[in-house]
């Protein structure tokens, strides 16, 4: 598990709260005279900092009143918005005018770079080309596949032996290792075997700061004095530099190797995605310099890792909550798949793993429904920000000052009763069918993916991991809650769990 924002020593980070709360002021007392701060002005960063640890919650009971306001900061401000027709101007009709922009990049730049999702304009646009051809390749479609079900079948066998030993699980930290263990192989073609404990140290510390990073940087969004003690190597950016050094240190070896395994083995091209790009690399080697894979790989990492990870979390705890949900999950197994009789239920979890072909996997409208439901109400990335460019008028007439960043918020727009009915606070898969049949929505009304140019290029790929795990994990186990264990997320780029996670009793299906 990650270093937790909460588990450290944040004297020095706090500290600063009075230098923020003396600018802020100097900053409504200017904006109140010339005009510039556009009403409903919610709350300042004063507020944000104070309700850091329930974040998502601090906003949403501001979007209960308004759908779109402000929060002042003391050179800008952050404005919020659950409209979609907002979203739909920002990610795709104004497109050029919401950019990622410097404040963006400068904040996710040591772990991110200049990768896909740090970066604007013709970098944007060469990666976006590039990426979007090796997503659509058989090649990796059916390689993904064989490692999803390789590490589901691990992941299945592994609670099987805590069953064995009358355990409890704590799903949150088995996921995070399993989906590492999947994309390392999918995005470097390494084995680091996390999820089975043989991994080396080296691995085991690259895995660890790579969760330590994602927490941290979140910080970096509220906390204005983040550069400054960067200069100073004080206060958290001492955690951010040493675990982006563990990060480096492993991906730049790796990189390395596969360089030299690429150019001994000619025209063979492992199917991983290092592998894939070094091999262009031979052809333009100027332009895939080690740092430009480097940026892709863990851009890659950062999305489709994390992403399914914490997404299957709260699918496990919602499913707990359930149980009719739960039956129409199993239910629909069982329909699609049919299974020997007299097998061990290790060979049956392997057997079963075989069944899950595409053609089953798109088959599965209640599974995909359920999960879609879950990412409505705990979606992946709960807040999604860009900086405006130019002076604007958003579809609602809030007007929006250069120099603003404008945020559309998944996890307030899932639980809009404007959206979504009287019912959108309930876990209600049943909303996404008709006759059976997954109904897609609008992606600037469901925007756990994005939409618009931005829109995710590995929707389809999460799907398919999340669809074999919980899947494979439905159909052999019974999950419970564990008694007083209060669940309940942290602050993060994704929506992970606190550092408890999410701990269950289990029990095999045996029939």
């Amino acid at each position: 598990m990650s270093v937790l924002p909460e588990t450290m020593d944040w004297s020095i980070d706090y500290a600063t709260a009075s230098i923020v709360l003396a600018l802020l002021v100097i900053f409504l007392f200017k904006m109140k005279w010339s005009g510039d701060l556009c009403p409903p002005v919610a709350a300042t960063v004063v507020g944000l900092i104070i309700n850091f640890k329930r974040i998502h919650d601090f906003l949403f009971d501001h979007h209960r009143r308004y759908k779109t306001y402000r929060i002042a900061y003391p050179t800008f401000s952050y404005v919020f918005t659950t409209d979609p027709a907002n979203v739909e101007h920002i990610l795709r009709f104004n497109f050029a005018n919401y950019v990622k922009g410097k404040f963006n990049h400068d904040i996710l730049e040591d772990l991110l770079g200049d990768g896909i999702f740090s970066v604007d304009g013709e970098q944007w646009r060469q990666q976006r080309k590039i990426a979007s051809f090796e997503f659509s390749t058989k090649v990796l479609k059916d390689f993904s596949s064989v490692v999803f079900r390789e590490n589901a079948v691990k992941l299945s066998k592994i609670l099987l032996e805590a069953y064995g030993t009358k355990q409890t699980v704590e799903m949150q930290g088995l996921l995070l290792k399993s989906t590492m263990d999947a994309i390392c192989k999918l995005g470097f073609g390494v084995e680091i075997n996390s999820l089975s404990n043989t991994n080396s140290g080296t691995e085991a510390s690259f895995a660890k700061a790579f969760d330590t990073a994602n927490a941290m940087l979140f910080w970096r969004h509220v906390d204005l004095a983040w550069k400054l003690k960067r200069y100073f190597n004080i206060g958290s950016e001492v955690t951010v530099k040493e675990s982006i050094k563990t990060v480096d240190d492993f991906v730049y070896k790796v990189i390395q190797k596969r360089r030299r395994e690429v150019s001994v083995q000619n025209s063979y091209v492992k199917p991983d995605m290092l592998s894939r790009f070094i091999a262009l690399s031979e052809k333009q080697p100027e332009n895939y310099s080690d740092k430009y894979l480097r940026d892709i790989i863990l851009n890659f990492m950062i999305a489709g890792r994390d992403t399914t990870a914490v997404t299957l979390c709260w699918f496990f705890h919602l499913l707990c909550k359930n149980p009719d949900v739960e039956g129409k999950l199993l239910q629909e197994n069982r329909d699609l798949v049919k299974e020997n009789e007299c097998v061990s239920i290790e060979e049956s979890i392997s057997m079963f793993s075989q069944s899950l072909t595409h053609a089953v996997l798109d088959k599965m409208h209640y599974l995909h429904a359920a999960l879609s439901e879950v990412l409505r109400l705990h979606p992946a990335v709960p807040v999604n920000g860009k900086y405006v460019v130019s002076d604007d008028i958003l579809p609602d007439g809030f007007k929006i000052k250069k120099g603003d960043m404008i945020n559309y918020v998944p996890f307030s727009m899932g639980r809009m009763t404007y959206l979504w009915g009287s019912d959108a606070e309930e876990f209600k898969p049943e909303r996404w069918l008709q006759n059976g049949i997954f109904q897609p929505q609008s992606p600037f009304k469901f925007t756990a993916f994005q939409a618009g140019p931005r829109i995710c290029l590995g929707k389809d790929f999460a799907y398919m991991q999340m669809k074999i795990f919980a899947a494979m994990l439905v159909r052999f186990f019974k999950f419970e809650a564990v008694e007083g264990k209060e669940v309940k997320y942290r602050p993060s780029l994704t929506l992970h769990m606190t550092e408890d996670g999410l701990n269950l009793r289990l029990e095999p299906r045996l029939d």
